[in-house]
């Protein structure tokens, strides 16, 4: 739970096209999102904007059929996060059903090798014998990394979703929707939705050139779904497509082996699997190898061919994912102990820095996101790089309204010493800092921000769908909204806010509110995690307004309504 929340109510569009058949409810969210017409509610796989329409291909193309008729080595050089490794994934296996015969695969690791295409890396494709490299979710800043491996004689490809800097890598093909001048109509392709895209332009390609009919490329969307909501990436119409062809798979219990195993030690169950399920679940997962150990680990566990193998790998990943939580926690509650120092000492500053030696360097950009969530103002937290004392590694998270790259980019101009390196977009960075820099650092983004124009901090906003009826209040309106997204980035699930009277409260494992409430004559039980254990239980409140979503609660084959409380006020 925040400190200080309010609540805005999303404003409600009576102009739009949708038709009567949806239920006004449903009217009513569509079309608070943006959605105007029944097009735009067409999620079949014919709605994909054409690949043909996305920059870059055609090169791209014309060098991988090329690599294919002299079988050449080519590498797939990914990245070690949830969205690299679904990528990296997709291209090998996609690419040797369409006849590729020498594949490798290298990831970076987080902790030796840094982030991307290094000279490094390419050393390791070249051992592995490339003469072709393929970047996925990544390259598109590795200006070192692609002169390196052209002057070894090896051409690159680069496939990203990243911001461009104001030149580009001297790469073979870049194929990137984010291009300056690029036509892709959607911006928002995550790194495994354009290596998607590049296959089906490949495959158009073949069937033309070769009358070769090619894999069904549908048989992927496993991947491209968990790659596209673990990126955090928008949900605009085209990759609502992606997701929702790629959960009808899973569905139906046509997942690859490595995510129906990944679901299955989660705990979910397929068959009623949702959006939030990839980005909780699956994606956390897969990232954790990353963070702690080699994503390499998250590879294999996706190319697994039989169940067996498969879940041994998620077993792993598992097993990392809780290591992961537990050096979160533990860190967290230093960052908060931290910060509540700050509170004590006076007002707390309009970004947060923290460093603690001890600290985890592949956790600190979790960490700075609660934070951040908690306190509602930029987060920047770091840890000894690779363990060793003498230089910082940073990751930032930022609130909606202010670009944290433009910030630390404005830091380093007028501070040109405090930060050794940075990279990034507005809502996540990551930087480096020599550790005899960091209370200059501290100093200049202090600095700095006071000047920065319209930062509002301190308080978390949430857009509501506004209130609902009591009549709605029930089990068919939870399953109606849940069949009725992907919801995500974007396209946020439906959220509702209401004052209801407070009938039952007992605190559960020792730190959730289990609620039963009433509004009309409605018995409803509700949850709210993570409740400050100060203000709850109070037997003396009656009313309390809250910040809810509706949600299917199934328990030994039973379903019922259960709100899922985000935030929650005592009335009186």
């Amino acid at each position: 739970m925040v400190l200080s929340y309010r609540i805005r109510r999303r404003e409600i569009n009576h102009h739009h096209q949708l038709p009567d058949s949806l239920s006004p409810l449903l009217q009513r969210i569509y079309a608070a999102r943006g959605v105007e017409r029944a097009q735009q509610l067409q999620l079949t796989a014919s709605a994909l904007i054409p690949p043909a329409q996305l920059d870059g291909t055609e090169q791209a193309i014309d060098r991988l059929i090329a690599a294919r008729e002299q079988q050449q080595t080519v590498v797939i050089c990914g990245d070690f996060d949830a969205d690299g490794a679904t990528s990296t994934a997709l291209m090998l296996s996609a690419l040797a059903a369409m006849g590729f015969q020498h594949l490798n695969y290298c990831i970076p690791n987080r902790f030796s090798d840094g982030y991307g295409l290094t000279p490094g890396l390419v050393k390791q494709a070249q051992a592995q014998g490339a003469e072709l490299i393929i970047t996925v979710d990544s390259g598109i800043a590795c200006f070192a990394g692609v002169d390196h491996a052209m002057e070894l004689g090896i051409d690159v490809i680069i496939t990203d979703h990243h911001l461009p800097a104001e030149r580009l890598p001297a790469a073979t093909a870049i194929v990137n929707p984010n291009l300056p001048n690029a036509r892709f109509p959607s911006k928002a392709l995550a790194g495994v939705g354009v290596c998607f895209y590049l296959l089906l332009a490949l495959r158009a390609a073949l069937r033309e050139r070769f009358d070769e009919a090619g894999p069904n490329l549908a048989e992927w969307l496993d991947l491209v779904a968990v790659g596209t909501v673990a990126d955090v990436v928008a949900l605009d119409h085209n990759n609502r497509i992606l997701v929702h062809q790629g959960l009808q798979r899973i569905r139906a219990g046509k997942a690859r082996p490595g995510i129906a195993a990944l679901i299955e030690v989660s705990g979910r169950n397929p068959a009623t699997l949702q959006a939030p399920d990839l980005g909780f679940a699956v994606g956390p997962r897969i990232n954790a190898a990353g963070r702690l150990d080699d994503m390499a680990l998250g590879v294999e566990c996706l190319l697994a061919t039989n169940r067996q193998q498969a879940l041994e790998n998620a077993t792993m990943l598992d097993q990392l994912n809780r290591q992961r939580r537990d050096i979160e926690a533990t860190m967290r509650d230093e960052a908060d102990a931290i910060v509540d120092n700050l509170q004590l000492a006076g007002e707390l500053p309009k970004i947060l820095t923290l460093f603690h030696p001890q600290w985890h360097s592949g956790v600190v950009g979790i960490v700075a996101g609660r934070i951040k969530e908690r306190h509602q103002r930029p987060v920047i937290v770091f840890a000894q790089e690779d363990g060793q004392s003498g230089l910082l590694k940073g990751s930032a998270r930022s609130i909606a309204g202010f670009h944290i790259r433009d910030f630390l980019e404005r830091v380093q101009s007028r501070y040109p010493d405090v930060i050794t390196r940075f990279g990034g977009h507005a809502m996540a960075a990551g930087l480096s800092v020599d550790e005899a820099q960091w209370p200059a650092f501290q100093q200049a983004v202090q600095q700095v921000i006071e000047e920065w124009p319209g930062l509002d901090v301190g308080e978390t906003v949430y857009w509501s769908d506004g209130e609902l009826d009591p009549s709605q209040l029930h089990l068919a309106t939870a399953e109606q909204l849940a069949h009725a997204g992907p919801w995500g980035q974007g396209f946020p699930e439906p959220l509702f806010d209401g004052q209801f009277t407070l009938v039952q409260q007992r605190i559960v494992a020792s730190k959730h509110l289990k609620l039963v409430v009433k509004q009309g004559r409605a018995l409803l039980d509700a949850i709210a995690f993570n409740v400050d254990l100060s203000v709850w239980p109070n037997a003396s409140v009656r009313r309390v307004e809250l910040v809810y979503r509706l949600q299917v609660n199934e328990y030994r084959g039973k379903k019922q309504l259960q709100l899922l409380v985000e935030q929650l006020r005592p009335l009186r």
